[in-house]
């Protein structure tokens, strides 16, 4: 089974910055991506990076946000610049294994005010 554990969640003002951080153990990690899920709405993807580092982004986060990997330390980061108060939400990490199976982290509360 893949553990992820999330970390760099909190409080920011618009247009300021973070970075989020989820760490998976384990191997055999695929694609790992992130999520958010605002206050009253649908859980969205956001963004991905697949094991040789290529990447894709949701249109609402492009030149704003970036995805990177760390292979050597299990690792996948959100950058995350230029942030609005539509960016408030709960993101989630969320990776796929060679078999298919997907696991998620426990998701990090990101607050953005005006």
């Amino acid at each position: 089974q893949v553990q992820l554990v999330e970390s760099g969640g909190g409080l920011v003002q618009a247009g300021g910055s973070l970075r989020l951080s989820c760490v998976a153990s384990g191997n055999n990690i695929n694609v790992m991506r992130w999520y958010r899920q605002p206050p009253g709405k649908r859980r969205e993807w956001v963004a991905g990076v697949n094991s040789g580092g290529g990447t894709n982004y949701a249109d609402s986060v492009k030149g704003r946000f970036t995805i990177s990997r760390d292979n050597a330390k299990n690792t996948v980061y959100l950058q995350m610049n230029s942030l609005k108060p539509e960016d408030t939400a709960v993101y989630y990490c969320q990776a796929d294994d060679s078999q298919f199976r997907n696991y998620w982290g426990q998701g990090t509360q990101v607050t953005v005010s005006s």
